[in-house]
């Protein structure tokens, strides 16, 4: 039961071949299951029917094993085979009747004996095996007086061991394989291969002679290459035999003999070409030329003729000989226009040729040399044709005319480029240099729009060969280079502004941005001031570019962070120079302090840094409280002073950090902060102001001149707050009286305000604590007066007129004895007036 299932799987799988419901792997384990079956259930002596099935089930179950690549698993297999074969011709033997029916069997068991050595052959082979394979596929070689027909087979495999030992690079063992091949088809001409794929293998074998050494194995490679020709002549076989003789060295005598060889057959006309070109690339000038005179005759009714001739000038010019070169083309050009044109395929190839030779002389500047060729490709252009690469043409002789200073011409020239292709981003380029050379600023500007324009969106008509991402951005850094170098800095601006909205690369971008920076800092100080504003704006927009780009994750190898804290460097210290410089402005010097703390922070956090990013952040502030006081709008005011409160608490974390690095006991930095908090936030009437005050109040270095500082901001509009500004001036004539020499004429000075804001004028209904409070000032101002005599005479008499008058609003309401009381205060201070003292008695 088990053999006749394996029997049906192994049918199943072989009818299933030819529908391609299987794959070969699939198949080959179909076939080894069904195989392994049928030999489990082999007997202790299976007749001769159940041997020849086993043989035949197990050479197929190793060959489709080799076949997907898998031969280590099909030796077991053809080992089976083996014995089985060995079974079944003892068996056949023992029930043989005489001497031929011996004869009989012997042939039928050596086919299959045959086979199964052949793919033991290809299964050592294909493990590697090299000496094992020449040893199956000699045993196979001997068998085959016996058996002719197997000749070809056994050729063909030894050629597939050739091929693939080549492709290895395994010459020597190719060579032998090669050889057996050659050998075996030789055996039985009745049987044999072919002389067509003898000479095939006798090539192969000839290449594998050359490229395994040819100095060496030269004979060997010419013996068996001319074999190979003698077998079947074939192009690829002469084609051969000269490369051989060439690498070899052999005399132009030899080659030309060769050559002689297949002239007399019929070649191709690319095959010609294929050996002149060979010949000429290496060196045999003679030879090569006369082969090439003789071939326009084979090949005269050819369309292809052309191809000769294009030939024919790229060795004349190889070899400068530029003279006989040029006289070709110009006998092509007389064709041209006599009816013997190029094929359209050959006259681009000629219109390279002319093209790449102009080249060269362009770029060893002979010029005129470079239009010669030129103009020969423009020959075969009809006047008024419309082709992009006439335009390239046109545009590349405009570049010529322009080194000749022949700018007519070269407008011309353009003029022809505008009517084939106006779109393109390279006319519009020579247009600009034309405008430059003419100082046309006007048109040069205009060019540069164009271009960059065009630079946004890739062309969709150009080369493409030509034309990369890069195009646009490397025309525009020419562009601005061209108009540096013709001292044309307008243009040059407006170049690099495109340049910089496009750039990708880091190193260029900064370039371009610091060029920028340097030739508006230029313009801008040669300008008139009232026209700077503009051209300020525009630093500003290249500082604010800088620093954006800055900011992105570089992934160019070439731009490495200490490149990055360079730029950063240059273009912090440009914006705060520029600071400086709009003292007079604070919206421009607020900016370019902002910028320049902004691109410090690229910059490792130093002491220097450090305290550039605290100063910048101070001026910034300082700058949106200096415009909080402008007549503005309040949304505006409270717009400056809330941005001032931001830029005040970066600065404090900033200072924190700063103060980690030393000592800074006389850096006014905290008192700086202080009065710009306060003044920012008693203008937004800020609630926690008082919170703030509460900590100043308890410090005790506080200066005099911070207190009246903060008492004269308490009372700035919008700002108006009265029990802060007492609070400070009383504090700061306290700290006046604990100074060892009381200076007078601040003591009385900040007095002064003190009165005035506890005494309002004109007011007569006063509260008694208030009046109490203020007699208390006039007090100590008495005390002090009596005690300097340099308290200041005019301040004497206004406290004097203050306490009379207040006496007299006293006296008004009926208040007789608080009335004489100011009255009797103001005439003490009668007694120290000096000069004025008379007019007041």
């Amino acid at each position: 039961q088990v053999e006749e299932g394996a029997i049906s799987l192994w049918n199943w799988a072989v009818t299933k071949h030819s529908g391609s419901v299987l794959n070969d792997e699939q198949r080959a384990k179909l076939r080894f299951v069904a195989c392994r079956l049928v030999c489990l259930c082999e007997g202790s002596d299976p007749p001769e029917g159940t041997i020849r099935r086993q043989i035949l089930m197990c050479m197929k179950t190793g060959k489709g094993w080799i076949d997907i690549g898998k031969a280590d698993l099909a030796d077991g297999f053809l080992e089976i085979a083996m014995n089985s074969i060995e079974k079944l011709y003892a068996k056949l033997l023992k029930g043989s009747d005489g001497e031929a029916d011996i004869h009989v069997h012997k042939a039928d068991v050596e086919k299959n004996l045959f086979k199964v050595l052949s793919y033991q052959a290809e299964s050592v082979f294909a493990q590697g095996d090299f000496q094992k394979a020449v040893i199956r596929v000699q045993r196979c070689k001997d068998m085959l007086m016996k058996l002719p027909k197997e000749t070809c087979y056994l050729s063909i495999l030894c050629y597939n061991f050739g091929v693939e030992t080549y492709e290895w690079k395994r010459y020597e063992q190719s060579s032998f394989w090669l050889s057996q091949s050659y050998d075996i088809g030789k055996m039985d001409k009745k049987y044999s291969v072919g002389k067509e794929m003898q000479a095939k293998v006798l090539r192969l074998l000839a290449t594998a002679y050359f490229e395994w050494d040819c100095n060496l194995y030269l004979d060997k490679a010419l013996k068996a290459i001319s074999l190979a020709n003698q077998e079947n002549l074939h192009p690829a076989g002469f084609f051969l035999k000269i490369k051989i003789l060439l690498k070899s060295g052999a005399s132009d005598e030899d080659i030309n003999s060769a050559v002689a060889e297949f002239l007399h057959h019929e070649m191709s006309l690319d095959f010609c070409l294929n050996t002149a070109k060979l010949l000429l690339e290496h060196g045999r000038e003679s030879v090569g030329l006369d082969f090439l005179k003789s071939v326009p005759e084979r090949f005269e009714s050819s369309p292809d003729l052309g191809k000769i001739t294009l030939l024919h000038i790229e060795f004349l010019l190889q070899n400068r000989r530029e003279l006989l070169a040029k006289e070709k083309v110009e006998e092509i050009i007389i064709g041209h226009y006599t009816g013997k044109q190029l094929l359209p395929e050959t006259l681009n190839q000629l219109h390279i040729i002319l093209w790449d030779r102009a080249a060269k002389h362009y770029e060893a500047k002979s010029y005129s040399e470079a239009l010669q060729w030129y103009n020969y490709s423009v020959s075969f252009y009809t006047p008024g044709q419309i082709d992009q690469n006439l335009a390239k043409l046109q545009r590349n002789m405009a570049s010529c005319y322009l080194h000749l200073k022949q700018v007519d011409k070269a407008k011309e020239a353009v003029k022809e480029a505008e009517r084939c292709d106006p779109n393109s981003i390279f006319t519009k380029f020579s247009v600009y240099k034309i405008a430059v050379m003419e100082k046309d600023t006007d048109k040069a500007v205009e060019a540069v729009i164009e271009i960059g324009k065009l630079a946004e969106k890739p062309s969709q008509h150009e080369d493409k060969l030509r034309v990369d991402e890069n195009t646009g951005t490397n025309l525009l850094s020419l562009a601005a280079q061209i108009a540096l170098e013709n001292e044309q800095q307008v243009v040059a601006i407006k170049a690099l502004e495109y340049l910089s909205e496009h750039l990708q690369d880091c190193r260029q971008l900064f370039a371009a941005l610091k060029c920028l920076v340097r030739l508006m800092l230029s313009k801008v100080m040669a300008e008139a001031e009232e026209k700077r504003d503009e051209d300020i704006n525009s630093i500003l927009t290249y500082l604010r570019l800088a620093h954006k780009r800055l900011g992105k994750s570089f992934t160019e190898e070439k731009f490495t962070e200490d490149m990055r804290i360079l730029e950063a460097h240059w273009f912090r210290k440009v914006a705060w120079n520029l600071a400086v410089q709009f003292r007079g402005c604070p919206e421009k010097m607020r900016d370019f302090f902002l910028l320049s703390f902004k691109l410090s922070q690229f910059c490792p956090s130093d002491k220097a840094v450090l305290i550039a990013q605290k100063t910048c952040l101070l001026m910034a502030a300082a700058a949106d409280l200096e415009m909080g006081r402008q007549k503005i709008t309040p949304s505006e005011q409270m717009e400056h002073l809330t941005q001032a409160l931001q830029h005040l608490q970066a600065c404090k974390e900033v200072w924190k950090i700063l103060k980690l690095t030393g000592d800074f006991g006389k850096d006014p930095t905290d008192t700086l902060l202080l009065l710009y908090e306060f003044e920012a936030r008693s203008k937004l009437n800020d609630p926690t102001l008082h919170n703030l005050m509460e900590s100043v109040w308890e410090q005790p270095q506080i200066e005099v001149k911070t207190l009246e500082i903060i008492a004269s901001l308490a009372m700035e509009s919008p700002a108006r707050y009265p029990v802060l500004c007492k609070k400070a001036l009383k504090s700061a004539l306290n700290l006046y009286r604990k100074q060892t020499v009381i200076d007078a004429v601040k003591f009385s000075k900040c007095l002064h305000s003190l009165i005035n804001l506890s005494l309002p004028t004109g007011l007569t209904d006063l509260d008694a604590c208030v009046l109490q409070e203020v007699w208390d000032y006039f007090e100590d101002a008495l005390s002090v007066v009596s005690s300097i005599d340099a308290y200041p005479e005019m301040e004497i008499l206004w406290l004097m007129t203050r306490a009379w008058n207040t006496g007299i609003f006293q006296y008004t309401v009926g208040k007789y004895k608080e009335a004489e009381q100011w009255c009797g205060l103001g005439m003490r201070f009668l007694n120290h007036l000096g000069s004025l003292k008379k007019s007041y008695e």
